[in-house]
């Protein structure tokens, strides 16, 4: 949680205040004059692209043709949502493939498979292998609707030059995996690591003060150790443990390798042996190259005259609306939980969300989607109050858990009617901690002298506490804030669970869960995805028919191409980063964050 201590401005600091409030201002008026001139680039540009090339400017609808291939470029970085494809996109989709950094929608991927499934135009799909980022239970929650379209008779192959471990995981649902002849596969085991910054800190001066409730509570580590905690090595162990048993008994189960089999070939490091190998341990079925894979899909088309379908035209097929009055609300909670800014779970921006939903008499149920890691105590009270005023309508409220739904994240789904998570979402960390830096070595190292003026004993504690250093009275003061926050983060969760908080306190203390073994532990109902979710949330609506309204809107090109021209540069948002890190304590409940290789 970021909690903000105001005080009353000194005389200069006034001054300093009229004119950066000024300045501002000058510098809005740029912008939006610039805005302005974007909006209007904008529109005579379409309007000169229509006029000269009819409606090839504008996102075409793609009409499905017989013997359709729908093709997945397993490249990019898979989110929750994407924003809504321009039309450059659209027209190059079948020309190139994604780019790395390009993101893709995870709720697109699974409603074109669906549509894929369903369609008597759609033959089967292609995975054509790159570099997908994608976290473990997005990945399974992929690899689950692949398996489920396979249930139509309907058939997949897959092609890379080199498959990542995760994209090999997604890839073995296919009937036939292919190879690059001079490719590879990296199948060599799960690691996580966390990088450590207390001698950083120490050579640079800074301390930092560390305040937190739970052992488990292993995100301000890096601040004070400068290695693992046996705590945080044992729950990082029980969870990576965890997602590298899936993986390996999902592969086994497609490719007919034993577990212990595919737990050995991990141990020979598989991204460096020879080409055979992966042929000779059934890994993949053949070695060849790109141009091959035109013969192989004609095959399993049963012509040459196939059609390839690229995902972001998948993305254009109209869908069949139902036409209902009743709906259900699906909210997408994606990121870190924020007080305010523009990314990630905005609390000022999810509050109206759930305000107007709330004044929707045609909403009847909602579902909300949430990933995310934690942050602010204060935002994520906030949004578990909207969520309550929610039920207190009488509206059914059921989470989905994505990849994460952990800490803050866990404090906003803690008191839904009924909670889904994947089987290896993570989960749980029920802790709080805040963290203060101590600059007084670097201020003496660099020859910054402080003095002060104040008028009682803790005037100047909030201040002096990042320039001095908080005395033993001081620190105490703050811990029994943390410590508050924790008696009521863990009262939510009991209250929400049906628990006792004892309970709640002997499964939290930061410890961060599988979602198969948080379903143990009472912390979520049942292991299911996004659409057993709003499938729970209709019958617990007891409605029909209905529609889905999801929340926020997807932003479109426009949107996008007005951000080119924020004022705001690198240097600029780097600094205003470091001057909010260093002007106030910082109580968050976040997770503990590492690299999952």
């Amino acid at each position: 949680m970021n909690i903000f201590w105001k005080k009353e401005a000194q005389t200069t600091q006034e001054q300093g205040l009229e004119q950066d409030v000024a300045a501002k201002k000058t510098k809005r008026l740029g912008c939006f004059g610039k805005t302005l001139i974007g909006i209007g680039i904008y529109f005579l540009f379409s309007a000169l692209m229509g006029l000269l090339f009819g409606d090839m400017f504008s996102t075409p609808v793609t009409v499905l043709e017989d013997n359709t291939i729908y093709r997945i470029d397993m490249s990019g970085v898979v989110v929750e949502q994407a924003a809504e494809a321009n039309p450059f996109e659209a027209l190059m989709g079948d020309m190139v493939g994604q780019s790395a950094g390009e993101e893709v929608g995870l709720d697109d991927l699974l409603n074109n498979i669906a549509l894929a499934k369903n369609s008597d135009k759609v033959k089967g799909i292609y995975l054509k292998g790159g570099s997908l980022s994608i976290a473990p239970a997005s990945a399974k929650a992929l690899r689950d609707a692949l398996l489920d379209f396979k249930q139509s008779g309907k058939f997949i192959v897959a092609y890379a030059d080199a498959y990542t471990q995760t994209n090999y995981y997604i890839a073995t649902v296919a009937d036939k995996v292919y190879l690059n002849a001079v490719g590879l596969v990296a199948w060599d085991g799960l690691s996580a690591q966390t990088m450590y910054f207390t001698r950083l800190f120490e050579k640079l001066g800074i301390e930092m003060q560390i305040l937190k409730v739970g052992t488990f509570k292993s995100a301000v580590e890096p601040y004070f150790r400068t290695s693992m905690s046996d705590a945080d090595r044992a729950q990082t162990e029980q969870y990576l443990g965890g997602i590298w048993n899936e993986m390996k008994s999902a592969v086994s189960q497609s490719r007919s390798i034993p577990v212990e089999q595919l737990h050995q070939y991990a141990d020979e490091c598989m991204s460096l042996q020879p080409q055979h190998k992966y042929v000779d341990y059934g890994m993949v079925d053949s070695l060849l190259y790109v141009q091959d894979m035109d013969s192989i899909l004609r095959v399993y088309a049963g012509t040459k005259d196939y059609k390839v379908q690229s995902h972001s035209k998948m993305n254009s097929v109209e869908r069949d609306l139902i036409d209902a009055d009743d709906k259900v609300a699906v909210i997408y909670a994606e990121g870190s939980i924020v007080d305010e800014g523009t990314d990630g779970i905005v609390e000022g921006e999810m509050l109206k969300l759930i305000k107007d939903i709330h004044k929707d008499d045609d909403v009847k149920a909602v579902v909300l989607r949430v990933n995310s890691p934690g942050g602010s105590a204060d935002a994520s009270e906030q949004i578990w109050h909207a969520i309550e005023t929610l039920k207190a309508k009488g509206l059914p409220v059921v989470v989905s858990m994505g990849d994460y739904a952990a800490s803050g994240g866990y404090y906003i789904s803690c008191g839904a009617d009924y909670i889904y998570a994947e089987p290896t979402t993570l989960t749980g960390s029920i802790g709080i901690f805040g963290t203060v830096p101590n600059l007084s070595k670097l201020r003496d190292n660099i020859g910054l002298d402080v003095d002060e003026v104040h008028t009682n004993q803790y005037s100047s504690m909030l201040t002096n506490a990042i320039s001095k250093g908080m005395s033993p009275a001081e620190f105490a003061l703050m811990q029994s804030m943390v410590e508050r926050g924790y008696e009521l983060f863990t009262s939510r969760c009991a209250q929400g669970r049906g628990l006792s908080q004892d309970s709640i306190k002997t499964i939290g203390e930061g410890r961060v869960w599988l979602g198969k073994d948080a379903l143990k532990l009472g912390l979520v109902d049942e292991l299911g995805n996004l659409n057993n979710a709003i499938q729970k949330a209709v019958e617990l609506a007891g409605i029909g028919a209905y529609d889905i309204a999801y929340y926020p809107e997807k932003k479109d090109p426009l949107e996008e191409l007005l951000m080119m021209f924020d004022e705001t540069t690198p240097e600029e948002r780097l600094m205003l980063t470091v001057r909010e890190f260093a002007s106030k304590p910082r109580i968050m409940a976040l997770m503990p964050q590492v690299t999952i290789q």
